[in-house]
């Protein structure tokens, strides 16, 4: 099991929970939480225990972005060299998150912005709170909306024209609208949230866990291919996806009028 020193991690039913726990500060990052994140995702890969993934945050914000005085305050000290080190390992942490094989849930409980709403976006699915507002704030602070996957994954989830104002404005946006828009999954109460989320982990985690891996690895490869070439990588992979044991456990389940036991991997 992971053991990450700069936030909460319990195994349970198949899902890996990851809580933000800097609560005092809207569970602001650091530049520890974002190296061990980053770890933890790559660990991740090769835990065939953990077939689902939950981060969320401790208190009343899921992430708030940087910590003002900790990675902020500290960037000024570095020459390009140093930010660019920096912005490549923030950009890792996304890298990580979409290339993991299983099926990534970000739970909102509340304010999301700045670098949380890139962690947020990255997850495969996002199940909020009424009450979890986000923002992507970059040039709030002089920086470029295009920051840690944003301007890729962002239209791709809203469309380019909503994707374009909520990049140049920063501005934050509720939960409501959020939905609407198609950026979170759904919207629960705050006292549902937790519920909601690990019932749906759960539910994945006992899912076919290689036909998951295939579907979010067709997810991220089709972003980028013409209809053609996504055609035949589908062709390729459901052939694949056929030779695999859950296949055939499917359809004994079925015959059998019982429930499927899929795979680990």
């Amino acid at each position: 099991m992971f053991s990450p020193k700069t936030f909460l991690y319990e195994e349970r039913e198949g899902v890996a929970h990851l809580t933000l726990n800097r609560p005092e500060r809207l569970n602001a990052l650091t530049f520890e939480v974002y190296r061990e994140l980053t770890d933890a995702f790559a660990a991740l890969r090769d835990d065939s225990d953990v077939r689902a993934v939950v981060i969320r945050g401790a208190g009343r914000a899921f992430c708030s972005g940087g910590d003002v005085h900790d990675i902020i305050g500290e960037l000024f000290k570095r020459d390009i060299e140093g930010l660019l080190e920096f912005t490549r390992m923030t950009c890792e942490l996304v890298r990580n998150i979409r290339h993991l094989p299983k099926p990534v849930i970000a739970s909102l409980n509340g304010t999301t912005a700045g670098a949380g709403a890139c962690i947020a976006l990255a997850s495969d699915i996002r199940i909020a709170s009424n009450e979890a507002k986000i923002a992507f704030l970059f040039v709030r602070v002089g920086l470029s909306g295009a920051d840690m996957g944003a301007a890729y994954l962002l239209p791709r989830v809203v469309g380019l024209a909503k994707a374009t104002e909520l990049l140049y404005t920063g501005d934050f946006i509720e939960a409501v609208e959020a939905e609407k828009l198609g950026l979170y999954n759904r919207v629960v109460g705050s006292e549902e949230l937790e519920t909601v989320t690990r019932e749906f982990a759960e539910r994945l985690a006992r899912g076919p866990a290689f036909a998951l891996a295939m579907t979010k690895e067709m997810l991220n490869r089709e972003m980028d291919v013409s209809l053609d070439a996504a055609l035949e990588l589908e062709a390729q992979v459901q052939a694949i996806c056929m030779r695999h044991p859950d296949y055939r456990e499917a359809y004994e389940a079925f015959v059998e009028k019982r429930e499927a036991v899929f795979r680990k991997s």
